[in-house]
C-alpha cells in the first residue's frame, strides 16, 4: 500500500511572526490617522472645558516660581495662591473697567460707524470708477460689435402707446382722441412705509451678549483651578515623578517639568513686558495722529501682540478702518496704520529676538501653522495659548528619548551654511587614517 505523503502545516499556514511583520505597517498608520481625527474632534467638542483647564495649567507653571519664592520667606502655599488669584482678579477687573467705557461707546455708535464705512468705501469706489469704465471699453472693443449693438438698442427712445398724435383706434374703427389735462387734481395714493432692521448687526450684538456668561464662567473656572494648583504646593510634581519606576526616569521627569516652568516663565514674562512697552508706544502714536480712544488702542496692541503674526495684521487692519471712519482724507488712516505696522515690526524683528532667550526661539513656519490650527480649533484663546503649548512640546521633545528629531524640527536655530558643510566634508577624510592606525 503506497504511503501518503504528509505535509507540514507550517507550509500551508504562515507563521504568526511573518504575518504580523508583513501586515503591521498600513494598519498602524490607519490607526494613527483615525486617532488624530478623533482627537481633533474631541478638542473642538470639549473646548468649553479644555480651554480654561489649559489656560489654568499654563498659568500654574508661570506662577510656580513666585509661589516657591514666597515659600522661602515663610509664606505658605495657600496664601501665595490667594495673592496670585486676587491679583489676577484685580488685573482682569481693572482692565475690563477701563475698556468697558470705550467699548460701550463704540457699540452705541455702531450704526453711524457702519454708515460712515459704507460712505467711505463708496467714495473709494468712485475714485476707481474711471479705471472700471476703461476696462469696460476695452472689453467692448475686444468683443466686437456686440457691445455697440447693445448700446444702440438701449439708446432708442421709447414709443408712447398714444402715438405721436395722441390718437388711439377705437373698437369699431373710429378714432378716440385723448388729451392730457395739465391741471388735473392729483389723486392721493397710499404710501407703503418700510422699517429696515440690520439683522447682521443685531445678530452680532446678540451673539456677543449671549457669550458673556460663558466667558465669565470660563474665567472663574480658570482662576479657581489656578488657586487649587498653586495651593497644593509641589503635589503635581510629586505625583508625576511617582508615576515612573526607575530613578533615572524620575529624575528626567522632574527636570522636564522644571524646564517647562523655566521656559514658560521666561517666555511669558519677557513677552508680557515687551507687549506692555508696545502698548505704551502704540497708545502715544495713536494719540499723536488724533485717533479716537488711544487708551483702547494701547490695550488692544497689548492683547493682540500675544498672537504671533495674525495679531499684528488684525491691529493694522483695525487701525486703517477706524481711521477711515474718523478722518475725511485717506492719508491720515494710511499713516496711522503704517505707524502701527512699523512699531510691531521693530518689536518683532529687533526687541523680541534680543530679550527672548535663544533656546526659546521656535521655527517660524511651525509657529504660524500652530497659531492657525489652534485658531481653527479654539478661536481667539487658541491663538493666545498656541505658542506656550508649542514651548511645552519643544521642552518635552528635548527630554523624552526618541523625540530629539521633533525638538530639533521645532527649534528656531539658523540653518548651517554651505561653507560649514564643506569644511566638515574636508575634515572627515583626514581623520579616517588616524582612526584606522
Amino acid at each position: 500500500m503506497p504511503r501518503v505523503p504528509r505535509y507540514k502545516a507550517q507550509h500551508r499556514f504562515p507563521s504568526i511572526e511573518r504575518d504580523v511583520a508583513t501586515r503591521s505597517g498600513p494598519p498602524a498608520w490607519a490607526v494613527i490617522g483615525i486617532f488624530l481625527m478623533m482627537l481633533f474632534y474631541f478638542i473642538t467638542s470639549a473646548a468649553a472645558f479644555l480651554m480654561p483647564v489649559t489656560l489654568g495649567v499654563l498659568l500654574f507653571f508661570v506662577f510656580v516660581p513666585f509661589r516657591r519664592l514666597m515659600g522661602r520667606i515663610g509664606i505658605g502655599a495657600g496664601i501665595s495662591a490667594a495673592i496670585v488669584t486676587l491679583g489676577m482678579v484685580v488685573l482682569v477687573g481693572g482692565l475690563g473697567y477701563f475698556v468697558s467705557g470705550p467699548i460701550s461707546d463704540i457699540a452705541a455708535d455702531s450704526p453711524r460707524i457702519s454708515e460712515r464705512l459704507e460712505e467711505r468705501f463708496e467714495t473709494l469706489r468712485e475714485s476707481f470708477r474711471p479705471l472700471e469704465e476703461a476696462a469696460a471699453r476695452i472689453e467692448n472693443v475686444a468683443g466686437g460689435d456686440d457691445g455697440e449693438e447693445a448700446v444702440a438698442e438701449d439708446a432708442q427712445p421709447a414709443v408712447s402707446p398714444l402715438g405721436e398724435s395722441g390718437v388711439i383706434g377705437g373698437p369699431r374703427g373710429d378714432s378716440l382722441t385723448v388729451t392730457a389735462d395739465a391741471e388735473a387734481t392729483p389723486v392721493a395714493q397710499p404710501q407703503e412705509v418700510r422699517v429696515s432692521v440690520d439683522t447682521e448687526q443685531t445678530s452680532a450684538i446678540q451673539a456677543v451678549i449671549a457669550s458673556g456668561p460663558s466667558v465669565i464662567g470660563q474665567i472663574v473656572f480658570t482662576l479657581f483651578l489656578l488657586f487649587f494648583l498653586l495651593a497644593s504646593g509641589d503635589l503635581l510634581y510629586l505625583k508625576v515623578v511617582q508615576s515612573f519606576d526607575t530613578l533615572s526616569e524620575k529624575r528626567a521627569a522632574y527636570m522636564a517639568m522644571r524646564e517647562i516652568e523655566s521656559a514658560l516663565g521666561s517666555y511669558l514674562g519677557a513677552i508680557t513686558l515687551i507687549n506692555a512697552g508696545l502698548a505704551v508706544c502704540v497708545g502715544l502714536a495713536m494719540w499723536i495722529w488724533g485717533m479716537p480712544q488711544p487708551l483702547l488702542w494701547g490695550v488692544a496692541a497689548f492683547i493682540l501682540n500675544f498672537i504671533p503674526y495674525l495679531g499684528a495684521v488684525t491691529g493694522v487692519a483695525a487701525c486703517f478702518l477706524v481711521g477711515l471712519v474718523s478722518f475725511d482724507d485717506l492719508g491720515t488712516p494710511l499713516m496711522a496704520a503704517a505707524t502701527y505696522l512699523g512699531l510691531t515690526a521693530i518689536e518683532g524683528q529687533l526687541v523680541t529676538p534680543y530679550f527672548v532667550s535663544r533656546r526659546l526661539q521656535l521655527n517660524t513656519v511651525v509657529v504660524f501653522i500652530t497659531v492657525a490650527l489652534w485658531a481653527w480649533l479654539w478661536s481667539v484663546l487658541g491663538m493666545v495659548v498656541a505658542v506656550p503649548m508649542l514651548v511645552v512640546v519643544k521642552v518635552l521633545a528635548d527630554h523624552i528619548p526618541g523625540l530629539e528629531r521633533l525638538g530639533n524640527f521645532l527649534a528656531g536655530d539658523p540653518p548651517p551654511t554651505l561653507e560649514d558643510d564643506d569644511e566638515e566634508e574636508d575634515e572627515a577624510p583626514q581623520k579616517m587614517p588616524e582612526a584606522t592606525a
